[in-house]
């Protein structure tokens, strides 16, 4: 997947949470992604102050699932970082078993929806939202 913009950490005496420096990142969103969360953003009436939340939390078939969630609290251990235009926001226990994931959005004949290519996972469900590490 091709990434035209930089994930970039502008600081801003407001936002609390850790600058993420690009050997910190996490998590890359593609452009097709980050396009897709806009839309979802503007057609749910969200705020365009409000972040991307990127999560892990305990559940799914396998174990674990992605969370995606429009958030406007940045905690201060979180780290905060922009791609694709994007004010993306992960927790520090999500980072770790999100660490070198790409979100994608793909849409085809079986469905349309977030894809989470996510190195760590050594397997996943059918559902495609759910891992074991």
């Amino acid at each position: 997947m091709e990434h035209t913009e930089q994930a970039t950490s502008e600081p801003s005496e407001n936002t609390p949470g850790t600058l993420a420096t690009s050997a910190e990142i996490p998590v890359t969103v593609t452009k097709k992604a980050a396009d897709m969360v806009r839309i979802t953003k503007e057609q749910e009436g969200i705020d365009p102050s409000y972040g991307l939340r990127i999560a892990v939390r305990g559940g799914g078939c396998s174990g674990f699932e992605y969370a995606l969630d429009f958030e406007e609290e940045v905690r201060d251990t979180d780290l905060v970082y922009e791609q694709e235009g994007l004010k993306v926001i992960v927790d520090p226990v999500s980072a770790r078993y999100l660490a070198g994931t790409e979100i994608d959005y793909s849409l085809g004949m079986s469905g349309a929806g977030f894809k989470f290519n996510n190195p760590n996972a050594i397997g996943t469900c059918g559902c495609g939202s759910s891992f074991t590490v």
